[in-house]
């Protein structure tokens, strides 16, 4: 039994990783260079994740208000806390739970930057 479950972990696991390869090119394509493709990936999530959406970093609930690329060709997330605004990397945006509608699509990009 406890096969099973393990060959059905690992067949979702694949599952997941062959859809995000799909995301990623659907957000690559036509791209040349990795500036060109980070900015596609912008727009995938620009166009998909569901802002504003809580979420807590280091212990404080904040408000993720908008995504943004930076002209370092950094995707960051703008969180607000009452009268302040910060930059988040999306890589290492914690995301709550539930997620927002369209999250996958950060996951998507995590896996791309590290290579799949």
């Amino acid at each position: 039994m406890a096969t099973r479950r393990a060959n059905s972990g690992r067949k979702t696991k694949a599952a997941e990783i062959e859809r995000f390869k799909q995301m990623a090119e659907q957000a690559t394509v036509d791209a040349y260079g990795e500036s060109e493709q980070v900015t596609g990936w912008h727009c995938m999530l620009a166009q998909h994740l569901a802002v504003p959406f809580e979420t807590t970093v280091l212990r404080a609930t904040v408000i993720v208000e908008r995504i943004d690329l930076r002209l370092d060709d950094h995707i960051v997330a703008i969180c607000k806390q009452g009268r302040r605004r910060q930059a988040i990397e999306i890589r290492e945006l914690p995301l709550p739970s539930p997620r927002p509608a369209g999250a996958e699509w950060i996951e998507a990009y995590r896996h791309w930057r590290r290579g799949w």
